[in-house]
């Protein structure tokens, strides 16, 4: 029987909406049955009419949602939370609160304060978040994982990560562009271009390596005149084993689409992985030719290799990266968090925004190098 999904935000004129209601409905696990789309009443009602929801479960508020869908026998088992940061934690609380679990978008809040009282919501609740840091759950992604935690690449010495687009390279806040006009909002945002396409970067980093820095040195740069939040951030990085690495995070990088792009290098070879050549893995060993590991070959890890959702030379990436998150969400909420060991989930969040904490103190600081503690659980 498939889960109940309800929605908060993603309503007329959202993007980020429809990609997770396409993604919940790629493997029939989930069904989207209420929803709080707008606080627009109108945008919401619309919107409710064109997915063929019950009016009824159509709601103005997501106070009122997580209430009446608690109270129902056929009330909503998850609510996917798909609205502008400063949103997510209330939201997620207030469902949290209600028995209900809960799928955010990424960063999971507006503030490292905010991600620790939410942290011990979760605890309190005995309920769970899921983050959708959707490119961890790319087939080629988790075997760059397994070839690292493998040991096939030696003792790590260098992680190199960077997500440049060039999208906010003209101030398109100042437009009518919806996306635009609320992510240039500090209020909203809580963070610019290191919160929206900075965590992908560090999260990736942290996923594949299986490192998490101990301390950061960072620059946050704005370079679009009266902007103001950042749109360009350069962070160094230091590991406990010795290790160096450096994120590169740009929305004003003129050339470049989404381009999110790790390299990791140990001492018996490294590997190179792009996102907009999703179904490719580079493999250099020590001392022997390199070698690209394409994504369903027979040359995959077995259970990486059955992540792949349509034959070998056929594309595969963004969506179905969201797909394999809710189907790992919905394993992990009809059995229990060790059905999906991999799937992000509240601590990945709170690391992620500790990350932008550092960063903005460091950045801040002159580049001053910051110290950060992996969030432990008690």
């Amino acid at each position: 029987m498939r889960l109940r999904l309800g929605m908060v935000g993603g309503g007329e004129g959202a993007f980020i909406g429809a990609v997770h209601r396409l993604a919940a409905r790629m493997d029939d696990e989930f069904e989207l049955v209420a929803g709080a789309f707008s606080s627009d009443a109108e945008n919401c009602r619309r919107t409710g009419e064109r997915l063929h929801l019950d009016p009824q479960r159509c709601y103005r508020d997501f106070s009122r949602m997580a209430q009446a869908e608690a109270a129902r026998a056929d009330g909503i088992d998850a609510v996917a939370i798909v609205t502008p940061n400063y949103l997510h934690a209330p939201v997620a609380s207030a469902f949290l609160n209600a028995g209900i679990d809960v799928i955010c978008d990424k960063p999971l809040c507006n503030s490292y304060a905010e991600a620790l009282q939410l942290a011990e919501t979760v605890r309190r609740s005995g309920r769970q978040l899921i983050l959708t840091h959707n490119y961890s759950a790319y087939p080629l992604v988790r075997e760059a994982r397994s070839r690292v935690l493998a040991g096939e690449l030696g003792e790590l010495r260098f992680i190199e990560v960077e997500y440049l687009q060039e999208w906010l390279a003209q101030p398109l806040e100042l437009t009518d562009n919806k996306q635009a006009g609320w992510r240039a909002q500090p209020e909203k945002a809580g963070a610019g271009c290191i919160g929206d396409v900075g965590t992908h970067a560090w999260q990736l980093a942290q996923f594949v390596s299986g490192l998490l820095p101990q301390a950061i040195s960072a620059e946050l740069s704005t370079f679009i005149a009266g902007r103001r939040l950042d749109d360009d951030v350069r962070v160094q990085m230091r590991y406990a084993n010795g290790a160096k690495g450096r994120l590169w995070a740009s929305q004003v990088a003129c050339g470049h689409e989404n381009g999110l792009r790790l390299r990791v290098y140990g001492s018996e070879g490294s590997l190179a992985f792009c996102q907009e050549q999703p179904n490719q893995l580079w493999v250099r060993p020590r001392d022997a030719p390199a070698y690209c590991i394409t994504r369903a070959s027979s040359f995959q890890y077995a259970e990486n290799r059955q992540l792949a959702r349509v034959p070998a030379g056929h594309p595969e990436g963004y969506l179905e990266g969201f797909g394999q998150i809710y189907r790992e969400a919905a394993r992990r909420l009809r059995e229990g968090p060790q059905a999906a060991p991999l799937l992000p989930g509240i601590e990945a969040g709170v690391q992620g925004m500790a990350f932008i904490d550092a960063a903005q103190r460091s950045s801040l600081a002159g580049g001053e190098w910051i110290d950060i503690e992996e969030f432990i659980f008690h």
